[in-house]
């Protein structure tokens, strides 16, 4: 008799296990939700972004030093202060783009990737495309040129100019 008595107070009864499962369960439940994965893979391509838009730019401020300060024909040709969206595609590049409203004609500046400046243009990670990049660009009459992300999802705006 006092065997068994000995094998019943060292396991755990059903009930016990049940309730650690459950709050393990409640547990793992409050943490996914307070980590918001949604939120995370929002900030990781916004991140990608941040980086595309300054490796844009670090690549048009090296090829115009290394041109004696002449913009990429395609940056020169760009009328001042208005905002294209960068890709190969001839026209409607003007949809598309929810931070700026863009030109009919897109910006191609695929001379950067053939002349090494860039490995190849940027393309969004939400579903950019070569024709349509889902960058823009922007040359001011002073010169200054910015580059930026059309649709940024966790940050209020992504660009970058120089």
């Amino acid at each position: 008799m006092s065997n068994m008595r000995k094998l019943n107070k060292d396991g755990f009864t059903l009930i016990e296990l049940l309730i650690v499962i459950a709050v393990i369960a409640i547990l793992a439940a409050v943490v996914f939700v307070a980590l918001d994965p949604l939120q995370r893979f929002q900030e990781a391509r916004d991140s990608q972004r941040w980086s595309d838009v300054n490796n844009m730019v670090g690549a048009i401020t090296t090829d115009q030093v290394d041109n004696g300060g002449a913009y990429l024909a395609a940056i020169t040709a760009l009328t001042s202060d208005l905002y294209y969206q960068i890709g190969t595609d001839g026209a409607a590049c003007d949809a598309g783009c929810t931070a700026q409203t863009t030109q009919a004609a897109c910006a191609d500046l695929t001379g950067l990737a053939t002349e090494g400046y860039l490995g190849s243009i940027p393309v969004d990670p939400s579903g950019g495309t070569l024709a349509k990049s889902d960058y823009y660009i922007q040359r001011a009459a002073t010169g200054i040129v910015t580059v930026g992300a059309c649709d940024p999802e966790a940050a209020a705006a992504i660009s970058t100019s120089r």
